[in-house]
């Protein structure tokens, strides 16, 4: 009985990982596109060139990569 619980757990665990990434992975897309549409509008109001537009969008994937490595190190520190 001890066996199973330990097998369905760790089952569970590794579902957990995988429903993680895909979350982070969502959150970067949405992430990524509403900096980059921010960035398009500020460089119409602007008059700039896709300056803003990259900026923002390279900006979201910074910080989207920065707040997954802190999570990830927090759960490695965790176990």
């Amino acid at each position: 009985m001890q066996a199973t619980q330990k097998t369905q757990h760790e089952k569970y665990a590794t579902f957990g990982g995988v429903l993680m990434l895909s979350a982070w992975g969502f959150a970067m897309v949405i992430a990524s596109f509403l900096f980059l549409y921010a960035g398009h509008l500020l460089d119409g109001i602007l008059g700039t060139a896709p300056n803003f537009m990259l900026g923002f969008f390279l900006l979201a994937i910074f910080l989207c990569i920065m707040r997954f490595y802190q999570e990830a190190w927090k759960k490695i520190k965790d176990v």
